[in-house]
């Protein structure tokens, strides 16, 4: 059988993306059939939604080649095994639970923020109902747990309550983007929004990086320094997702054009802007006053339907007031951050390149 994880970790790359392209087809290649046994170990009412979820199956339960994400998280898990010399092979279901935490994630949030699309596909809850997205997401948090609890490896125990916490944090950071939400435009403010992004995005992929220096052996500066590269990297890569959240193309997105400014969303080009003191920002926060599902500026209780124009308006207004500017150049102060911290951890250049290529992958991509 061939060692598909050799991809995972030859990271010596150009830096154009093409390394990081490998890694992530390596790392899907050896992660999927741990995650494909993992979910059709499920009851056979919930495999189905969690096949749908995956882009395995269709909703009439018919085979699909569908998207089932770029696998960035397990590629981290497995990339930080080989960079600090261990076998990346032997962590390939603590990877599969990490993976498997992120999509119960994606279920609970597609819930909650009433997100119809996801993977160029309908989200789960609009095709089989918010109670089975929600069960179906349980359900794979607890797989994630049984994976690890019942990996033989002698880092699982600490691995299992590292995601654990992880968990908990992610909670926190989705229950914290709620409250911030039900908030007015004023009321909001930027260190705020870092610190929840922290807790959603920047969480997890310092956890996937913190499992596999347990994994290789690493000391307990190694871990701590691989989750912090992960945390800043996870930061930058959701500032340039909320980038692209306003500004990215729906054909390669998967979701409509301008889908935050639509819901009101305050993503962190959002809240920059209005911070900014501008005039911009004064016609921003009056477009973010109107509820969502009418068009900007209107009165409480207009439905008449969100105007193109009046996104347009809006992502212009987030972009005259700077929000844009200053979300991609904090983007690249977390990177060189994310940079510092690994170095710290490998410091050998060679060594890390897979967790570079992966992380510049993640902060420079378009969609």
């Amino acid at each position: 059988m061939p060692d598909t994880t050799a991809g995972v970790t030859s990271a010596h790359g150009s830096g154009d993306g093409h390394e990081a392209t490998e890694i992530l087809a390596a790392a899907r290649e050896c992660v999927d059939p741990e995650l494909r046994r993992a979910v059709d170990s499920l009851p056979g009412s919930l495999r189905r939604v969690a096949r749908y979820h995956f882009g395995w199956e269709g909703a009439d339960g018919a085979p699909t080649a569908g998207n089932a994400g770029k696998a960035i998280r397990p590629a981290l898990v497995l990339a930080a095994v080989r960079a600090l010399g261990g076998e990346p092979a032997t962590a390939v279901r603590a990877a599969a639970a990490v993976e498997l935490i992120h999509n119960f994630t994606l279920l609970h949030d597609d819930v909650m923020d009433r997100d119809t699309t996801r993977r160029h596909r309908p989200t789960a809850w609009t095709v089989f109902g918010d109670a089975d997205a929600i069960l179906v997401g349980d359900a794979l948090q607890a797989l994630a747990q049984r994976l690890v609890a019942e990996d033989t490896h002698p880092a699982a125990p600490a691995a299992a309550a590292r995601l654990a916490r992880c968990v908990v944090e992610l909670c926190a950071g989705q229950h914290a983007d709620c409250a911030l939400e039900r908030r007015g435009p004023d009321e909001v403010t930027l260190d705020e929004c870092l610190a929840m992004a922290e807790a959603k995005t920047g969480a997890l992929l310092g956890c996937a990086c913190a499992i596999g220096a347990l994994y290789a052996g690493g000391g307990p500066e190694e871990v701590e320094a691989l989750d912090g590269f992960g945390r800043e990297a996870g930061l930058a890569f959701q500032l340039i997702d909320d980038v692209i959240g306003i500004w990215g193309d729906p054909g390669r997105t998967g979701k409509p054009a301008g889908a935050d400014l639509a819901v009101r969303k305050k993503s962190l080009p959002v809240v920059a802007a209005l911070a900014s003191g501008t005039p911009a920002a004064v016609e921003l926060a009056e477009l973010y006053g109107a509820p969502p599902g009418s068009p900007p500026g209107s009165p409480p209780g207009d439905d008449t339907g969100e105007g193109e124009g009046e996104l347009e308006r809006a992502a212009r207004a987030v972009e005259r007031a700077g929000g844009r500017d200053w979300a991609q150049g904090h983007a690249a102060d977390r990177m060189s951050r994310a940079i510092g911290q690994l170095a710290r951890a490998v410091p050998d250049p060679e060594a890390a390149g897979g967790l570079l290529a992966l992380a510049e992958f993640v902060t420079r991509r378009t969609h």
